[in-house]
């Protein structure tokens, strides 16, 4: 089973129906003792790091999560992909979950292309770091993949499994153990995002 995380900035209901569609039981859920019994975690967001991180803490789910981390896949989704840095500067300087190191940083000041929109939002190609990684065990170089955000990791080089091209190289996918995170929408990212969930699913 996996459990989908519910703090009240997810999107809930196309991570859901995604899951769905490939079979996989989940349940969305902010209660401690079916995250500890679920065999993975999906931990997704959107919107602003300060006020999903104090809306994550208001859980008390935060403990939880770390701890469950050191022992099955926990993926994060956007700004759940975010939060599991050590900070973030959006909008003044916030501490994330620091599960993976790094820092969350806006997009707009490294684009030296003014031509390039922020929030960076629509399909682009993965470069795969570590293509044998094997949450890409069914994804192939240069798949495309569904982007919407204005903040993006910084200093993660050694966590980095896949980059998308957007003036400069986007952090497009992290690991640190059994922990990961996309900054893409697996669940808008049609076929490919599928067969990256699938992936997840099987570890």
């Amino acid at each position: 089973m996996i459990a989908v995380i519910d703090y009240g900035v997810g999107n809930l209901f196309s991570l859901s129906s995604a899951l769905r569609y490939l079979g996989l039981e989940s349940r969305i859920t902010r209660d401690a003792k079916e995250i500890e019994k679920a065999d993975r975690v999906i931990l997704p967001g959107v919107g602003a790091f300060g006020d999903a991180m104090q809306k994550l803490q208001s859980t008390g789910l935060v403990p939880v999560l770390r701890a469950e981390a050191q022992k099955k896949p926990l993926l994060g989704i956007c700004l759940g992909m975010q939060l599991l840095f050590d900070k973030s500067y959006e909008y003044g300087e916030h501490k994330g979950l620091g599960l993976i190191g790094g820092e969350v940083v806006p997009l707009g000041p490294y684009l030296a292309d003014p031509a390039l929109k922020v929030p960076h939002m629509g399909w682009n190609a993965l470069h795969l770091c570590r293509p044998q990684e094997p949450l890409f065990r069914y994804i192939s170089e240069g798949e495309c993949v569904y982007y919407v955000h204005s903040f993006y990791a910084r200093n993660c080089r050694e966590s980095t499994l896949a980059t998308s091209e957007y003036g400069i190289a986007v952090t497009g996918a992290v690991k640190n153990g059994l922990v990961y995170g996309t900054q893409f929408h697996p669940e808008k990212s049609g076929e490919t995002g599928l067969r990256l969930l699938k992936a997840f699913a099987e570890m």
